[in-house]
């Protein structure tokens, strides 16, 4: 009986010790997720070489190729505020503009620089047309 007095808080306070290692750890591994309004307002808070993630829409007409990438305009979905982002891999097929596009990276002064780019699209399925389904216009043999 004496030793549940002592066996249940003993184990308590193990828990309680083991989540906050767990949390602590973690805590170094998390990287922000923010739009391109919040990332210009928190811009002190994040120094260069600090990761997180940006969320936006990529402007039309700000595309540019770069030899290692690509270099555009990422702007809120519900707002003006826009970042130059320099994605310094290739972009995904899908990567075009007017699309949302997630991408993880750094500033690099007054850039966002990102390794890893995520494009947002829905899930919904479109039939080709009839007679198209290999990508051109012909219809196939």
């Amino acid at each position: 009986m004496r030793y549940r007095a002592f066996l249940i808080p003993a184990i308590g306070i193990l828990v309680v010790l083991g989540g906050l290692l767990v949390s602590f750890g973690l805590n170094k591994n998390f990287v922000y997720y923010m739009t391109p309004g919040e990332a210009l307002e928190a811009r002190a808070e994040f120094d260069d070489g600090r990761r997180f993630r940006l969320s936006g829409v990529v402007v039309p007409g700000s595309v540019e190729e770069l030899t290692s990438g690509v270099r555009f305009q990422a702007i809120d979905v519900d707002g003006p505020q826009a970042i130059t982002v320099v994605h310094t891999r290739s972009a995904p097929q899908l990567f075009q503009e007017n699309i949302e596009v997630v991408v993880e990276g750094s500033w690099e002064g007054e850039e966002f620089h990102s390794d890893f780019m995520l494009i947002k699209h829905d899930e919904e399925y479109r039939v080709p047309e009839e007679g198209n389904f290999d990508g051109r216009n012909e219809a196939l043999p």
